[in-house]
């Protein structure tokens, strides 16, 4: 289209009809023509974005409310946005896509300026609308609900505390009653008069009992079984490492399954703020780094299964594997990628398992926060993951005491978390100490510590918090598998015993076995950083093409 006929048309639009003709030949230069298909998206919800002005079509405005997509508006002929995020400075705060044939303008941020600028009359219609805009949002935000599950139980329940934590890690915001604390509770909700754990998502679908992880997921629309019989490749674990091989083994065309057994994230998504991860200078939660992978894989069309485990991995006499999940659900795929991270390392001291989920717990999720307000909180180790959630339930805790192994944290932990928590009056680091005990009723009550060359001592504690390192548990895994102390062999690693491929040397992640791939923590000799666990699980698509590129053979049994 010629600068003249471009500018006649943007002269029909009411934003630019005021615009004299030197000002409509200077927008017609910088304008680009959009043409989308029906469904194609223009904008992503949290993007930077510019300014757009519907010439023709219809497109509909998707937000992400509570985990759930909902449209929430139409543009249509003569219609623009964008300016809201622009003039605001900050991100999209909906996705756009087209709902019919379209064809837009599109301005970049500083064009639209340099428009507000140059004409008085366009401005005023901008100005004016935006003032609108931000009205209908003030109006939208108060008619929201403030949460789309209502929780009630104990949290002593293991389900209860399990449901929790994944709607905290999917980010889908909930009400929790503590059914210990409260004995009112079933005025106001549905499902309060029924014993025990209950459930209700969205107002009005009670979960039926008992209630469990899976059921509130399905309830949710997450999807919880395959759709597919046969893929490229099967990602096991849903952690960094896993869902980058999703994000780049989706993005490049291959046919992608991911199977999570709990939430997106793995033991980074409990991480309460990860402050040394490239690219975010004010750091960023471990949830939220999740859920942006997550939707980034899902925007590429990878399959993402979540509240699955996977049971058993056959290898096949033509060169594939068969998977099996739990409820007898079964795959094939040409390769798999191994990405489960690994458990927490039991602690060995009397008492302790006794109560496991009633004032112990191993790990630190952020849906804790609600059950240790006011409380005495001890928490064993000194790495990274024990720094973060130090400062995390100092917020909440009326006291928190980091009890150490080590002479200080400077071996095992960073620098920068070493200086936050100095600075924090309400945590107590604790050194060459460990518990040897713990003692209570029904809950924690007590436990008993060491200090070196010193007696043991008791102190009153509500909850312990135990990180003290973690251990692969991969004896689920085919016997041919090279293991290293349960850690997964991978590369130059791989001995030249029975089970290797002859013909070749395996890629630098892939197993003893032909086409099985294993990334991040649960490898023999990681690296224990997230930034390194992405990078892998990027790196093993690149191999994972390789192999597929090669011609099937047999796997070694």
């Amino acid at each position: 289209m010629s600068a003249s006929s471009k500018s006649s048309e943007l002269k029909k639009l009411p934003i630019f009809s005021c615009l004299n003709d030197a000002n409509l030949m200077w927008l017609s230069q910088q304008a680009a023509d959009i043409h989308l298909e029906p469904g194609e998206y223009l904008i992503h919800e949290g993007e930077p974005t510019p300014f757009f002005v519907v010439m023709e079509g219809t497109t509909e405005v998707l937000k992400d409310v509570m985990g759930r997509r909902t449209e929430v508006s139409e543009h249509n002929r003569g219609d623009f946005f964008g300016e809201l995020a622009i003039l605001m400075a900050t991100a999209a705060p909906a996705s756009v896509r087209a709902k019919t044939a379209c064809h837009l303008a599109r301005l970049d941020p500083q064009h639209l300026q340099e428009l507000i600028r140059r004409s008085p009359e366009s401005s005023a219609v901008i100005l004016q609308t935006l003032n609108e805009r931000v009205q209908i949002v003030q109006k939208y935000m108060l008619n929201l609900p403030s949460s789309r599950v209502q929780v009630i139980g104990s949290k002593f329940d293991g389900n209860c505390r399990e449901i929790r934590a994944f709607l905290s890690m999917n980010r889908i915001p909930y009400e929790w009653a503590d059914r210990d604390r409260s004995a009112q509770l079933a005025s106001a909700n549905p499902a309060g008069d029924v014993a025990g754990l209950s459930v209700v998502v969205d107002e009005s679908f009670c979960v039926s009992h008992p209630p469990t992880v899976r059921k509130v997921a399905k309830a949710l629309g997450f999807r919880t079984a395959p759709h597919q019989q046969s893929y490229d490749v099967v990602i096991i674990g849903g952690g960094p490492a896993g869902l980058a091989a999703a994000v780049y083994g989706a993005s490049e065309g291959l046919s992608v399954l991911l199977v999570e057994r709990k939430a997106p994230g793995g033991q980074a998504g409990t991480s309460s703020r990860i402050e040394n991860y490239l690219g975010f200078p004010n750091g960023i939660s471990g949830d939220d780094l999740s859920q942006r992978a997550f939707r980034q894989a899902v925007k590429f069309r990878a399959e993402v299964v979540l509240t699955r485990e996977v049971q058993e991995i056959i290898p096949q006499p033509n060169g594939a594997y068969t998977i099996g999940l739990d409820g007898d659900d079964r795959v094939d795929t040409k390769t798999v990628i191994l990405a489960t991270g690994v458990d927490w390392r039991r602690l060995d001291a009397d008492g302790v398992d006794r109560f496991i989920g009633r004032g112990v717990l191993y790990g630190a999720a952020r849906a804790e926060a609600p059950t240790v307000v006011g409380k005495r909180v001890f928490i064993i180790g000194g790495g990274n993951s024990a720094g973060q959630a130090a400062l995390f339930f100092a917020n909440y805790a009326s006291s928190v005491t980091m009890l150490v192994r080590g002479e200080d944290l400077n071996r095992s932990m960073s620098q920068y978390l070493i200086d936050q928590i100095a600075l924090v009056p309400g945590i107590r680091v604790e050194t060459e100490t460990q518990v040897v005990s713990s003692d209570g009723t029904e809950c924690l009550n007590a436990i008993d510590t060491r200090k070196k060359g010193e007696a043991v001592i008791r102190r009153a504690a509500d909850a312990l918090f135990v990180m003290i390192g973690a251990d692969a548990v991969t004896n689920w895994l085919p016997p041919q598998l090279q293991r290293e102390n349960g850690y997964i062999r991978t590369g130059r690693e791989v001995s030249d015993k029975p089970g290797r491929a002859a013909d070749r040397a395996p890629f630098l992640l892939e197993t003893n076995l032909p086409g099985f791939f294993c990334v991040g923590d649960v490898r023999y000799n990681s690296i224990k950083r997230v930034s390194s666990s992405v990078g892998e699980g990027s790196m093993a698509i690149a191999f994972v093409h390789q192999y597929l590129s090669l011609p099937l053979k047999p796997i070694p049994q």
